[in-house]
């Protein structure tokens, strides 16, 4: 009887190590720049030195040219199916950039009814959201790229949703802008923290990564 009952107690403890050992999943849903960020020295890539490598699970989810619309419509195949313990919706760029490169573009109305069905759908499947404000289309620090009024009028939709329903917020945004502000004297349109004024250069891979991080670390 001692034996069956020291038997048993081995395996309930074998089995809380097990899961108290799961790592926490944690699915980046975005565009192009998320697409690129799970290759070699993208951001996704370089948080996996910043993150315990026992404590998270980084799975990138993203699709070149996708905007908010996008991203609710294959939620369930590439996001919920992978049943993820966090998802980090990172998206925007091209809901703003693409209104003046092809004439498409999301209305806000509609870039906020999309973005609300995308939180709720991920927290009814028991998911916790980070929001991320889309960095930069242009990195000129005078207000002068072409979107830079739309893109703060996006990034403050989004800022207020995670408000709204009490969510981290990766502020890239921000970030990119008070980062510029310092480390773009010249005023160049791309070249600092992108390739090509949105997609991520070595320098924007780093910083989004320590961005991330910063808050991943908060919601493991």
């Amino acid at each position: 009887m001692k034996t069956l009952f020291r038997l048993s107690f081995l395996l309930f403890v074998g089995l809380m190590a097990m899961t108290a050992a799961k790592p926490t999943r944690v699915v980046f849903f975005g565009d192009s720049i998320t697409q690129a960020g799970i290759k070699p020295g993208g951001y996704i890539d370089r948080l996996k030195t910043l993150l315990p490598t026992d404590q998270f699970e980084l799975i990138g989810a993203g699709i070149g040219g996708n905007k908010i619309y996008d991203l609710f419509l294959r939620m369930d195949d590439d996001v919920l199916a992978q049943k993820p313990d966090v998802v980090v919706v990172w998206v925007g760029v091209n809901d703003v950039w693409h209104k003046a490169s092809s004439g498409t573009g999301t209305d806000p109305d509609k870039f906020v009814k999309f973005y609300e069905a995308v939180v709720k759908k991920l927290q009814a499947a028991n998911a916790r959201v980070v929001l991320c404000t889309p960095a930069a289309i242009g990195e000129k620090t005078d207000m002068t790229n072409q979107q830079d009024g739309d893109l703060n009028q996006y990034s403050q939709f989004i800022r207020d949703m995670a408000k709204r329903h009490n969510l981290p917020l990766v502020d890239l945004r921000k970030a990119f802008l008070d980062y510029n502000l310092k480390n773009n004297p010249e005023n160049k349109e791309k070249g600092i923290l992108t390739t090509d004024r949105v997609h991520l250069n070595d320098a924007g891979n780093q910083f989004v990564a320590e961005q991330m991080q910063k808050v991943l670390s908060t919601v493991k």
